[in-house]
């Protein structure tokens, strides 16, 4: 028997193998002000997934904006993560309830939100995850929902555990920080650095110091606020890493897959050097 403390179904191993699995739910971690560790999964394969399972993150972000990643690939990578014992999450392409509406009936623990400048994004964005009367998701059948046989599991499930993260990639998103985190179902933020410093006229260009100032003042409202508030290391860098954490961010994505796989291999071969020549 799998088990899953804090989730919205429960499945069965037949074979004599069975092992238990449990899932911990992330909201409550984010609740208590908890520091979690998740990365980024651009690569359709399932043992991608499960490789980065095993790692120890407390969650995985499906990233449907900046890869090839279909909504079938994506419902098979969040089955993997999850009976892996990790919360899956979905980064959205946009900010659509019917992508939204899929990735969640597909299983997906929360989503994180892109381009979320203003409180109407915020409140799109949550209405789309939630059932009425708190939101306005349609209802349907599906691997959530245990295939329609744990229906009403689920929707508790939702209104309990479900996670929604918003993406601050905008000056724009900086300026209304305040506000956005005010919204009700809205459990904290990711600093999306790059677009956030090309919407300041310098894309890339992080020591620039209205991209310091900026992230300087995302920094405070997020300790004020007492949400869950986060920041992508895009680098596999340990150094930065550490370094984001004593900075006071509990919301922190390591790296992606493609970036680990690509500084192995390249530290790997790099070692050699001209011993190859």
């Amino acid at each position: 028997m799998i088990i899953f403390e804090d989730c919205h179904w429960l499945e069965q191993l037949s074979s004599k193998g069975a092992r238990e699995l449990q899932v911990i739910s992330l909201k409550s971690k984010l609740a208590r002000d908890k520091l979690t560790l998740g990365s980024w999964i651009t690569l359709a394969h399932p043992a991608v997934a499960e490789i980065m399972s095993r790692a120890g993150f407390d969650w995985l972000a499906i990233d449907l904006e900046h890869s090839v990643i279909t909504i079938r690939e994506a419902e098979e990578l969040i089955r993997v993560v999850e009976l892996s014992g990790v919360s899956p999450l979905v980064r959205l392409s946009v900010n659509d309830p019917v992508q939204i509406k899929r990735v969640m009936d597909a299983g997906s623990h929360g989503v994180i939100v892109p381009m979320v400048n203003s409180v109407s994004d915020a409140k799109q964005a949550v209405e789309a995850v939630m059932y009425p009367p708190q939101g306005k998701r349609g209802v349907g059948l599906a691997r959530a929902q245990g295939y329609g046989s744990t229906f009403e599991s689920y929707r508790q499930w939702l209104n309990q555990e479900r996670v929604i993260i918003v993406q601050v990639e905008h000056i724009e998103a900086v300026n209304n920080l305040e506000a956005i985190l005010s919204v009700e179902g809205v459990d904290g933020f990711i600093v999306g650095p790059y677009d956030l410093s090309g919407s300041l006229g310098v894309p890339g260009q992080f020591d620039q110091p209205a991209v310091k100032e900026a992230m300087e003042r995302i920094r405070s409202i997020g300790i004020a606020s007492g949400k869950a508030f986060g920041i992508h290391v895009i680098e596999p860098d340990v150094e930065e890493l550490r370094q984001r954490v004593n900075e006071g961010y509990n919301f922190v994505a390591y790296s992606l897959d493609i970036r680990m796989l690509d500084t192995a291999c390249q530290t790997g071969v790099g070692s050699i050097g001209s011993e190859r020549e």
